[in-house]
C-alpha cells in the first residue's frame, strides 16, 4: 500500500476554479446547509481489491454507502499494484495507458451520481516530464479540473509550465513537518507556490495545519478565494496524532460553521487517517454524520 507521501468567487490572476453543476444521482446531495461535504478517497485505501483489480468498484460502493456525493479521486486506487520494485512498470503504465481508460472510469461514477471533484495525483522528485505531462490528460478524462498534489516546492517549479500549457489547477497538500522547508507546511510555502503560477492553489489539510500548531480558521479566513478543497480530520497540536473526531484540537467546528455563515463554495472532505474500530466505510460515516450534527 502506497501511504499519502508515496504517491471567487474562486477567481484569482486568471485562473477559474470549478463549480459542479450536475446532478448526484438517485442517493442524494452530500451538501448540508450549503457546505459541500465530499470524501478524499484515500480513507478508502484498506478496502479489499482482487488481484489485478483497481479500487473503483470498492469506492463507489462505499460512497454510496455513506451518501456521500462528491470526492477528491486518490491516483494510486486506479492505478495498478507494482510494488515499491514496480516503479518502471509503473511509470509505463502512467505514460501508456489509454486516455480513455479514464473516461470509463469516469464514466462509472457518473453512473453512480458521484462527482470526480479532484484527482490527487502527486508529483515527486523523479517523475518524467511525459508522466507529469499525463497527470493533467488523466484528470481532464476522469471529468476534474483541479489537480491536488503532495510535493515539494522544488519539484512544484518543474510543473508550472505544464499548469501552463493545460491551464488547470494544481492544489498544493500540506503536511505537519516545519523542519523541511521544502515541504508544504506553512503559510509561507503555499505563498511561494502560488508566486510561481496563478494556476498554483492551496488544498488544505486542517489536520496536519493544526498540526504544525497553525491556525486553520485565520487561515481559511484570510485566503478563501486560494483554497480549492479542505481535508478533514483531527489531530493534536504539536505534531500530535491523528484521532476520532472530537478527541483532537482540529478546529472542525469552527471551519465548517464559518463555510456555513460565509457560504464560499469550499468543498470539505472527510479523510479518514485515526485508527477506528470498525471499518473505513463505517468511519467515513460516523465522519460525514459528525460534521452533518455541527452544520444541521
Amino acid at each position: 500500500m502506497y501511504t499519502r507521501r508515496e504517491f471567487g468567487r474562486l477567481t484569482l490572476g486568471g485562473a477559474a476554479l470549478p463549480l459542479l453543476g450536475r446532478g448526484f444521482g438517485d442517493f442524494g446531495d452530500s451538501k448540508v446547509a450549503g457546505v459541500r461535504l465530499g470524501v478524499q478517497t484515500y480513507s478508502f485505501r484498506d478496502l479489499p481489491r482482487a488481484d489485478g483489480a483497481d479500487h473503483v468498484d470498492a469506492i463507489i460502493g462505499a460512497m454510496k454507502e455513506c451518501g456521500l456525493s462528491e470526492c477528491e479521486l486518490f491516483a494510486p486506487q486506479i492505478e495498478p499494484r507494482f510494488g515499491r520494485a514496480g516503479r518502471e512498470q509503473l511509470r509505463a503504465w502512467r505514460v501508456d495507458t489509454p486516455v480513455s481508460h479514464f473516461r470509463d472510469v469516469k464514466r462509472k461514477f457518473d453512473a453512480s451520481g458521484i462527482a470526480i471533484y479532484a484527482y490527487n495525483y502527486s508529483f515527486n522528485a523523479d517523475m518524467t516530464d511525459g508522466e507529469i505531462d499525463r497527470g493533467f490528460e488523466m484528470t481532464r478524462a476522469l471529468g476534474a479540473n483541479i489537480i491536488t498534489a503532495s510535493t515539494t516546492l522544488s519539484t512544484a517549479q518543474r510543473v508550472v509550465p505544464f499548469a501552463e500549457q493545460h491551464r488547470m489547477v494544481v492544489a498544493m497538500h500540506g503536511h505537519s513537518n516545519k523542519s523541511n522547508p521544502n515541504e508544504f507546511c506553512t503559510p509561507e510555502s503555499f505563498a511561494a507556490a502560488m508566486k510561481m503560477s496563478k494556476y498554483f492553489k492551496v488544498n488544505l489539510d486542517i489536520g496536519h495545519f493544526t498540526a504544525a500548531d497553525f491556525d486553520a480558521v485565520a487561515y481559511i479566513r484570510e485566503h478563501h478565494a486560494d483554497i480549492t478543497n479542505l481535508h478533514l480530520k483531527d489531530r493534536k497540536k504539536h505534531e500530535g496524532d491523528n484521532v476520532p473526531w472530537g478527541e483532537g484540537d482540529t478546529p472542525l467546528r469552527e471551519v465548517l460553521l464559518m463555510l456555513k455563515k460565509e457560504k464560499w463554495p469550499i468543498p470539505a472532505y472527510v479523510e479518514y487517517e485515526y485508527k477506528g474500530t470498525g471499518t473505513p466505510t463505517e468511519e467515513v460515516k460516523k465522519c460525514f454524520q459528525f460534521a452533518k450534527q455541527i452544520l444541521a
